[in-house]
């Protein structure tokens, strides 16, 4: 039978790996680094396997990835107990990853109000971001897949819509006669990063094909709307980010009345779900707040 690794080792463990350093880790946990020191070695000799890659920064091997996982879903169920028996729960630490276009809009204020738990957000597109909960490296992920990963649940948030928009004098000087599947391709566009598929999914539902498309590359969501602003380029841009200048006419559709809604899901995973449930809550009001209903 396995002996399970005792509390102690595995917050260093988790500690170390989350900080980055054993002097960091001795720190979080008011202990001394060869307090910290002892307490890995002895984890690692029971486990039988190198847990730790001491670099700068100290990084995980894959054994020591799984453990790490185990302490962080140990630390969450333990502060909820502690909450369901009346007691102050200690703080607890949860990775999710993330849009950027969520947490530059809506995410945080649902964050906000969970002050016993911390956050390492890790921001990757909406199409990408479960594959961060399938190989085990977040607890917790919003994403545009709806099938719930193996081992976790999964949420329906709602809509969040993209409008293909620029600057008056953007189409002014690209699109003088209208948006055509010539004038589109020759203008130039704006791409989040090279996952960013959503130009080319709302041109294909424009015109029955896909486009392909000179465009620069900036990993920002504010700072694509202003670089639409200043006419670098039409893009995808956020709804709840460009509200103001739609109205203002600062910016303007492509063509009218073509929104791109994207659905987005809450996916965690299943052992710590009973933990995070006011989490879970906080980011449902918070979507349904922000996004579009579900369809």
């Amino acid at each position: 039978m396995l002996n399970l690794p005792d509390t102690r080792s595995l917050m260093a463990l988790a500690a170390v790996l989350r900080t980055g350093s054993f002097e960091s880790a001795a720190h979080e946990l008011s202990v001394t680094p060869s307090a910290i020191s002892q307490r890995i070695k002895a984890l690692e000799e029971e486990i039988g396997a190198a847990l730790i890659k001491r670099g700068p920064p100290a990084t995980a091997t894959p054994t020591g990835a799984r453990l790490h996982r185990h302490a962080e879903e140990i630390a969450l169920l333990e502060s909820a107990l502690a909450k369901d028996l009346g007691k102050a729960p200690a703080a607890s630490h949860i990775k999710i990853a993330t849009s950027a276009d969520s947490l530059s809009t809506w995410l945080l204020p649902a964050l906000a109000g969970q002050d016993d738990l911390f956050f390492e957000l890790v921001v990757d597109d909406q199409d990408h971001s479960a594959d961060w909960l399938r190989r085990g490296e977040v607890q917790a992920a919003i994403t545009a897949h709806p099938t719930p990963v193996q081992g976790s649940d999964c949420v329906a948030l709602g809509n969040f819509r993209y409008i293909a928009s620029a600057s008056p004098a953007f189409l002014h000087r690209y699109f003088p006669d209208g948006v055509t599947e010539h004038a589109l391709e020759a203008a130039p566009a704006l791409l989040f990063n090279t996952k960013d598929r959503l130009q080319i999914l709302w041109a294909k539902r424009q015109f029955g094909r896909a486009l392909r498309f000179s465009s620069h590359q900036l990993p920002s969501s504010r700072g694509f709307v202003d670089a639409a602003l200043l006419g670098m380029g039409w893009g995808m841009n956020p709804e709840p980010l460009i509200r103001d200048h739609l109205a203002k006419g600062t910016l303007v559709p492509l063509i009218p009345e073509t929104p791109l809604d994207v659905p987005l899901f809450w996916q965690c995973n299943r052992r710590i779900a009973p933990a995070i449930a006011p989490l879970t809550r906080a980011i449902r009001d918070a979507a349904k707040g922000a996004l579009q209903p579900p369809s």
